[in-house]
Parts: C-alpha cells; structure tokens; sequence
C-alpha cells in the first residue's frame, strides 16, 4: 500500500496581500499575521520581497528570526542585489 501524497501550503499573504488596494501592513502587522499563518500549519511562508524598502527587509529578517515551525522564505529576482537582501 502506499502512503498518501502530502499537500503542502505556500502563503503569499505578506507579499501579494499587501498589494490589495488599501491595504498597508506594518512590520508588526506582518510579523502577527506570520505567527498566526504558523499557528494554522502553514508549510511555507513568503514573508515579502525585501529588496523594496529597509522596512520590508526588516519584516522579513523579524520574521525568519521568530521561530517559527514554518520554512520562511523571500521574494528575489535574480540580481545579486536582490539576492543579498533575501
């Protein structure tokens, strides 16, 4: 018998949330936002793209730094210096 397929999630709330229009998060917003995702049992969480402003890079670093269950994860294009942000 085979064991069955796990399904992983991978939220982009922190990232594409926030580009509702309207909606402005601020890195305590996030990093509660984060906690309650890992609370859920979210897998994986996109924490933001912190190439954009240093208050996006320090969401990101606040939430990686948390520790949390969930893998934390960032947005980068492929530029080293997005690269050296994430």
């Amino acid at each position: 018998m085979t064991e069955p397929r796990r399904i992983y999630i991978f939220d982009t709330t922190l990232r594409d949330g926030e580009q509702t229009p309207g909606v402005a998060l601020t890195v305590e917003d996030k990093l509660q936002i984060a906690r309650q995702l890992d609370r859920l049992g979210v897998d994986v969480i996109e924490a933001g793209f912190p190439v954009v402003s240093s208050g996006e890079a320090e969401a990101v670093k606040l939430i990686a730094k948390d520790g949390l269950k969930a893998e934390v994860c960032a947005l980068a294009r492929t530029r080293r210096e997005d690269l050296d942000a994430a």
